[in-house]
């Protein structure tokens, strides 16, 4: 059974946590985070109106902000004092590395706060 944190990360639908809520990985640009119409697992409509995942931009401006952070913070405690430039230059690297699965982490925390988890359809048989 998967965790809410796990099913997140690994970009599970909401409802199950089974299906998979993107047709492909999130770094292959042919389906750059392009969401199936229903899940896999459970056909739960994940496209519930035409702009829905646009709220997703506030959760993935966050996730940004907390990853550069955290790369000032490790950067910090591994090099010790850096200058402006450098520390700007290795969280610019870190975000243009990550904004692809931040961008799609973001769509499935977005639709985890309207999508209920539920437990009959995690066990239903495809």
């Amino acid at each position: 059974m998967y965790s809410k944190l796990i099913s997140i990360l690994s970009l599970k639908c909401p409802q199950c946590r089974k299906g998979n809520m993107l047709k492909g990985h999130p770094y292959a640009l042919k389906k750059f985070n392009q969401v199936h119409q229903h899940c896999p697992h459970c056909h739960l409509n994940l496209k519930i109106e035409p702009s829905f995942y646009y709220g997703s931009m506030y959760v993935s401006y966050g996730l940004g902000v907390g990853l550069s952070v955290a790369t000032f913070l490790l950067l910090r405690i591994l090099l010790g004092s850096l200058s402006l430039a450098q520390n700007f230059g290795a969280i610019c690297f870190a975000l243009v590395i990550a904004m692809p699965y931040l961008n799609a982490v973001s769509k499935v925390i977005w639709a985890s706060f309207f999508f209920p988890y539920k437990k009959e359809y995690a066990s239903k048989k495809e």
